[in-house]
């Protein structure tokens, strides 16, 4: 069942959404981006006829009640962004009344979904190693179903629409599913548009395919790199990698961040590019630094700034962005491209010092698509690139999902999606 083909008049829908919003010190909310993301959904529920049973988690509570990560915090924000009166259920597990009493043309807020450790199906306060934890897991998984069945009961159909959650199989992304049928069940708005961008970089390429991975960690990125040398016609790594491959060939990085015992898999991963014929784009110089505060994103006083050749960084100096060199790389490798993949900055785009890879990357891309490429962004740093440097507008599709988006492009099936589409 597709949302568009749904008759909503005079149903009620439990809707999966993502509300989890940043909040500052007051519980007010500093970017709305992902409610006004559920909009399109939740408005087309509202306008046929129908009500709308909104849930969602913020933050990470951990199975207790936490008021700072209360959705009633949000209530108003979303009723005046949905247009119709919306309601509130302090304990979404006995929210039955609450949904009885609902009306059409209006909207009921459940809390925090994740105040209740059935939400996430894990075991609370028993560790791993516990002779106890695997029953206690058990018995978990059928506290869940509980959970599950219990949220389905509100509602006559069931709406997925928080693709940032994707990839977990928790109660109301998933299991919640098993509750209605098939001609019950959809994808919203948001859902569909990520799974049909997915499938347009991943599914439905047109080449050349320049893929960037950034971010500090190959072992993060492993699996998606891999699986990413099978696919494209170009893969530019850089950021904090850089400085694993260039020590896996003996380079000198300084204080740079390093896995050194990912070195193998820095040599392996040049290897299965060059069996797949897969041009694989390195760093060749760095922005770097002898003293960066990287829990306030700035340079301490004193500190010099200086670029070295990215496998000839001297002793005390930290790699922090590409350099001119690298940056002037990185741009003739996407010129040209049809179908683009960032995910992962250059380095500290935080800073305004190491911002200038990030920004060639995106300017870059920008172009491209100009010409007609294809490109989708995900992972929340590339998203606050987008961002910081005005592209957001000026690429094709950026993700709300992070570590789903990771997992989808990973070649893993999505609990969240398949729940929906089997």
């Amino acid at each position: 069942m597709t949302i568009n083909d749904y008759k909503f008049a005079g149903k009620k829908a439990i809707v999966r959404v993502d509300f989890n919003v940043p909040l500052n010190g007051e519980g007010v909310i500093t970017d709305d981006t992902r409610i006004r993301g559920a909009l399109p959904t939740l408005k087309k529920i509202i306008a046929d006829g129908g009500a709308a049973i909104i849930m969602s988690h913020m933050g990470k509570p951990k199975g207790k009640v936490d008021m700072k990560k209360s959705l009633g915090q949000i209530r108003e924000a979303v009723e005046k962004a949905l247009g119709c009166p919306v309601s509130f259920a302090p304990d979404c597990a006995k929210a039955a009344d609450a949904a009885a009493e609902l009306k059409m043309g209006e909207a009921l807020l459940l809390e925090n979904l994740r105040f209740y450790p059935e939400e996430e199906g894990k075991p609370v306060g028993i560790d791993k190693e516990d002779p106890a934890y695997e029953e206690a897991k058990k018995a978990m998984k059928a506290s869940q179903k509980e959970f599950a069945k219990t949220l389905a009961s509100y509602a006559d159909c069931y709406v997925m629409d928080a693709f940032g959650t994707a990839h977990r199989k928790h109660a109301s992304t998933a299991v919640i599913a098993d509750y209605f049928d098939a001609d019950n069940k959809m994808l919203g708005y948001l859902m569909e548009k990520e799974v049909a961008a997915v499938d347009a970089v991943l599914g439905d390429i047109k080449r050349p395919f320049v893929a960037i991975m950034g971010g500090s960690k190959v072992s993060s990125k492993i699996g998606i790199i891999q699986n990413l040398l099978g696919k494209v016609d170009k893969l530019i790594l850089c950021g904090g990698m850089t400085y694993t491959f260039a020590k896996a060939h003996g380079g000198e990085i300084g204080a740079s961040i390093v896995e050194l015992d990912k070195l193998d898999v820095a040599l392996d991963v040049e290897k299965v590019a060059k069996e797949n014929g897969v041009e694989l784009v390195l760093g060749v110089d760095s922005v770097c630094c002898t003293g960066y505060d990287f829990g306030t994103f700035s340079v301490k006083p004193g500190a010099e700034i200086k670029v070295f050749p990215s496998n000839a960084i001297e002793e005390g100096w930290d790699g922090l962005d590409a350099g001119p060199e690298s940056r002037q790389k990185f741009a003739d490798a996407i010129k040209g491209a049809k179908t683009i993949l960032w995910n992962g900055p250059a380095g500290c785009f935080e800073c305004d010092d190491f911002t200038a890879g990030s920004k060639a990357i995106g300017d870059a891309i920008a172009e491209a698509t100009a010409e007609g490429a294809f490109s989708l962004i995900g992972g929340g740093d590339s998203v606050a690139c987008c961002t910081k440097f005005g592209l957001t507008d000026k690429v094709s599709y950026i993700s709300t999902g992070g570590g789903a988006l990771l997992e989808a492009i990973e070649g893993k099936v999505l609990p969240g999606v398949a729940a929906i589409k089997g």
